[in-house]
């Protein structure tokens, strides 16, 4: 693996989730496979799990980190090609990549979407940008459309803790919030359960549907939320804004949010979540705090198995 962006950069996904619980199980294994090695962290937005799980993955490898807020602690930077930069930015992707690539063995990056203009977002511009000129691998912390780190850890707690032979029923639910959010943690979720083979489910008002290029593959997409949820063994609850109006939050009249009798419909099903979550606006308390369903701190727990595990599979490409 040279970087990893999605699911697309996964050959066996199968053998990846293996390893990811052999990492959980034996986590001192490759503990010096990173000697040596530094990744630099460059974020462009907030972070908490993406940016101290990560941090915590690199040292459980040996490896040096470096972090910087980008925009905060850096130049502001230039992504166009031929500008003329007599403006607010004061260094171009290229001369910061360039330097970047020599002071770090891997990178990773988080850049969030500004919901104004899709075809921007959905083209991955900055991404595009380090890829393009950076020399080392790179590790998505979050784009404009995906956050793979997150859907990967989200796919080991459905490893855990599915216990049928069957394959698991996964419902990922819209959820009110009081600001327009990406839809990237629910496309990257929708695209990652179907390549492992998930029965998925979608459920969302009208209005926010999502990019079919992520959803493609899913047993149903319903407007419907109590008949989403029936039988369902995980219910992933996210909101996101509009894909078609983009970042807008289209009127919602029904009661989308999840809570206890919801719960009933379901096959003693577990919830999931992100995070952060708005309490009692996504997610009932009554289901936040109830041990016997949230896996919510279990997933945040996996999300430094999924960083170990990704940089396990880089590093010993370097």
């Amino acid at each position: 693996m040279r970087n990893f962006i999605s699911v697309q950069n996964v050959p066996d996904i199968v053998a990846l989730l293996n390893k990811a619980i052999h990492i959980k199980q034996n986590p001192s294994e490759y503990s010096v496979i990173g000697k040596g090695k530094t990744i630099g962290l460059l974020f462009m937005n907030p972070s908490l799990r993406t940016r101290m799980s990560t941090q915590r993955a690199a040292y459980n490898l040996g490896m040096n980190v470096m972090t910087v807020n980008l925009d905060k602690d850096s130049w502001q930077l230039e992504f166009g090609d031929g500008a003329v930069m007599n403006g607010s930015t004061s260094e171009h992707i290229k001369e910061a990549a360039g330097v970047i690539s020599q002071y770090c063995d891997i990178v990773g990056l988080r850049s969030f979407p500004g919901l104004i203009d899709r075809e921007k977002d959905y083209n991955e511009e900055i991404f595009n940008a380090f890829l393009a000129n950076l020399s080392v691998p790179l590790i998505s912390l979050e784009s404009a459309t995906l956050h793979p780190l997150q859907s990967f850890a989200d796919m080991i707690t459905i490893k855990e803790h599915h216990r049928s032979e069957q394959r698991p029923k996964v419902v990922l639910t819209w959820a009110p919030h009081i600001k327009p959010l990406p839809q990237a943690v629910s496309n990257s979720f929708a695209e990652w359960s179907i390549a492992s083979g998930a029965e998925l489910v979608i459920a969302h008002p009208k209005g926010y549907e999502l990019d079919e290029k992520f959803t493609k593959g899913a047993s149903l997409i319903t407007h419907n939320q109590s008949e989403a949820l029936q039988d369902a063994d995980f219910v992933y609850v996210k909101n996101w804004s509009s894909y078609t109006d983009y970042g807008a939050m289209p009127e919602v009249k029904e009661n989308w949010l999840l809570n206890k009798s919801k719960m009933e419909l379901t096959k003693q099903a577990k919830i999931m979540h992100c995070l952060p979550v708005r309490r009692n606006v996504e997610l009932s308390d009554e289901l936040i705090d109830d041990p016997s369903v949230s896996l919510i701190q279990q997933q945040a727990g996996n999300r430094v198995i999924a960083a170990q595990t990704i940089l396990t599979e880089i590093l010993k490409e370097l």
